[in-house]
């Protein structure tokens, strides 16, 4: 009986043992979520990357924020890394955050609001009703569902903007932005910091007397409740990615030059910032 009960352990000990090997060496698999915006695309390029790199299995899984939310709450994503607080994704993680868990701030300072070029000359948001001509009465925004589209909404009720919210996408309002520049013409658009917009154009925010988009907000890395718990390794890393102006400000224009080639934009990037990155082991 005693030999038996040995046999009987040593075989359950194997089979664990096997389980956590595979578990580390060949079924490493994760989800990231992301939503098309600049600032989310390059940290999750980066992080799929550096997970790669670690063995894991990486998928990426692009929605719009809304979708986003809900596959990371109900567990068909594992991570998603562009949650904005206090402000912007407030209704999102009022409706989810119960389902899902904050690993990290990854980013500190952010800032939302309407940007207008460096030429234009009024400096507030209550001003745009008095030359709304000359903007031909248009807010330039972007996914009808992002947080910052809700945001300007009610920017056009506090003020009581006699301006129609024109909702797109990222890439056609930076289009549109791009146009009205060479062109030396206003044009008002939502826009957000970090992005590499500030880097390639003179831009600034409207001031908002009202507070309406808030004063600086966070980034921050959330998760499956239940992913949080399973998988340490890549938690861990989640815990610990975090950049600031200057570098996430790189990456982004690295990728916005990359004419397609992401992949090999994100790798020059790690081989230019290779302290940073082992700093995220």
């Amino acid at each position: 009986m005693k030999k038996i009960l040995l046999f009987a352990l040593a075989a359950l000990v194997t089979v664990i043992t096997a389980c956590n090997s595979g578990a580390q060496n060949g079924d490493k698999k994760i989800t990231i979520a992301y939503v098309n915006w600049a600032e989310g695309v390059a940290m999750t390029q980066l992080a799929k990357s550096i997970l790669e790199q670690k063995g894991y299995h990486v998928t990426l899984k692009n929605a719009d924020v809304a979708p986003v939310f809900a596959a990371v709450a109900g567990g068909d994503a594992d991570v998603f890394l562009d949650t904005w607080m206090p402000v912007t994704h407030h209704n999102y993680m009022e409706n989810f955050g119960q389902k899902v868990t904050v690993l990290n701030t990854n980013f500190e300072g952010a800032k939302i609001g309407l940007v207008v070029p460096d030429y234009v000359t009024i400096k507030s948001i209550d001003e745009l009703n008095a030359v709304k001509d000359k903007f031909e009465g248009h807010i330039v925004g972007i996914d009808a569902g992002a947080g910052i589209m809700g945001k300007a909404e009610d920017a056009v009720k506090a003020y009581a903007l006699d301006y129609q919210l024109q909702s797109s996408s990222e890439a056609a309002m930076m289009a549109t932005l791009k146009k009205s520049m060479d062109e030396k013409q206003p044009v008002v658009v939502t826009g957000w910091a970090p992005h590499w917009m500030f880097s390639r154009y003179k831009l600034r925010f409207l001031e908002d007397p009202k507070q309406v988009f808030g004063e600086t907000e966070k980034i921050q890395t959330i998760a499956n409740n239940e992913f949080s718990i399973s998988d340490t390794v890549a938690v861990n890393f989640f815990r610990k990615f975090q950049l600031n102006s200057e570098q996430l400000g790189s990456l982004m224009g690295a990728m916005a030059d990359a004419d397609g080639n992401e992949e090999a934009a994100v790798k020059e990037w790690m081989k230019n910032n290779q302290e940073l990155v082992k700093s995220w082991d």
